[in-house]
């Protein structure tokens, strides 16, 4: 239920939209099942819960969306089986090979008119908008599922209020400093997975999956000029997380200590439940950012 990867935006401090101006902007982008266009994605905003309806799931002043994605399977195989064929018609008509330009067009013209019949796979892309602390944060560890929510945002908000979330200190530079000095700024402990990549060819990396390695180990590595590019951190003894070189937050789990707080919050309606919830994540989550912030020099005036 809890958001399993964050990648982290700002949102301008003067942007603060009511619920229903936002959802009226949401629904000129409403998610509508794909039938006859040849698009290989449909894209929109679908209700956070059919129940509601609404595209707008507020939980107090936060609130949820749900980027609904369709794409259309058609194997790169089957277009070229059914455009070798289509070249073929074409070459006894006209009398001559089809170059490359009308290679290229007669396969896309039949890949527009395979996916009219393609089956269709669907996935779904949340999003938290928090905007009392200025954050946007998207559960996923992939960016172009990051961008196509960006995309989709920019579309119906003019100016867009969404900016980059940089600090004064790299999570490169921070973690690799970290791990030379096995320390990390309190309330954060160092847990035992880890990645560290040459800083000349990414193709060398050293990877530690529930180990932590010794410190002759990792001074040899830092020295023959690696840095550490994951680093598997605890904040707070509540939350673990993967944070990686981008500054991407991956893999967050909530601790045993949080399980008094979550069983409270049990409730018969599945809404009531998903919203007490993600309550907890939210104030969990607001504070682990703000410490990570800390942690990472502070952030950047230029990104404000």
């Amino acid at each position: 239920m809890w958001f399993k990867n964050l990648k982290i935006f700002r949102l301008s401090p003067t942007w603060q939209p009511s619920s229903e101006e936002l959802e009226a902007l949401l629904e000129k982008q409403q998610f509508v099942p794909e039938q006859f266009s040849g698009e290989p994605l449909n894209l929109g905003w679908a209700p956070f819960f059919e129940e509601e309806g609404t595209l707008l799931h507020k939980i107090g002043h936060q609130y949820l969306l749900k980027l609904k994605v369709e794409k259309k399977l058609l194997p790169t195989s089957v277009i070229n089986q059914f455009a070798k064929t289509k070249a073929q018609e074409i070459e006894e008509q006209q009398g001559y090979k089809v170059g490359r330009k009308q290679m290229k067009e007669i396969k896309e013209n039949v890949a527009a008119v395979l996916r009219t019949k393609a089956f269709s796979i669907y996935r779904e892309t949340r999003v938290w908008i928090d905007p009392e602390n200025h954050w946007l944060i998207i559960d996923t560890g992939a960016s172009n599922k990051a961008d196509e929510v960006i995309g989709m945002l920019a579309k119906i908000l003019d100016p867009l209020p969404i900016l980059s979330f940089i600090t004064e200190q790299s999570p490169t530079s921070s973690m690799t400093r970290w791990l030379v000095d096995d320390e990390v700024p309190t309330p954060f402990t160092i847990d035992q997975d880890t990645e560290l990549k040459s800083m000349t060819d990414s193709r060398i990396s050293v990877r530690y999956a529930n180990h932590s390695p010794e410190q002759e180990e990792i001074t040899r590595h830092i020295t023959a000029g690696k840095t550490c590019t994951r680093l598997a951190l605890t904040w707070n003894d509540r939350v673990s997380f993967m944070l990686n070189d981008a500054g991407d937050i991956r893999r967050i789990t909530p601790l045993e200590v949080l399980a008094e707080s979550r069983e409270v919050v049990n409730s018969d309606d599945a809404i009531e439940h998903f919203d007490a919830e993600m309550l907890l994540m939210f104030g969990e989550l607001n504070g682990l950012l703000n410490d990570l912030t800390q942690a990472l020099g502070g952030e950047k005036k230029a990104s404000q």
